[in-house]
């Protein structure tokens, strides 16, 4: 099993869940985070720091959100490792489907 970064991290990018890991995981990209699959020991540590409610355990992954397992993995081989917390985008909130319940497909934007 595995912890899996999605859909909601995409534009909000916030970065609490970067510094719980204990091992180092997360990979950056220009405006989303994913988990290194083969790195992630699964200590659930991350889950409840985001504050978007974007990373998921691999067993309660909603069903829409299966693509990210894939997502992640292929990312986290180009993306570097980013092991400190930064200062989210200036328009983050106003991306976040947990404060905005009107943003919807958010895939769209993902810059690789």
């Amino acid at each position: 099993m595995t912890f899996v970064v999605t859909e909601n991290c995409i534009k909000c990018k916030y970065t609490d869940c970067v510094e719980v890991c204990p091992v180092d995981c997360f990979h950056e990209g220009p405006n989303f985070l994913v988990i290194d699959p083969d790195e992630c020991i699964d200590c659930t540590l991350c889950e409840s720091e985001c504050p978007a409610e974007a990373i998921f355990s691999e067993d309660d992954l909603p069903k829409e959100h299966r693509k990210y397992l894939e997502l992640n993995a292929s990312l986290t081989k180009i993306w570097p490792v980013i092991t400190e917390c930064k200062t989210p985008p200036e328009d983050a909130e106003q991306w976040d489907r947990v404060k905005n319940k009107d943003v919807e497909d958010k895939l769209q934007y993902l810059k690789k």
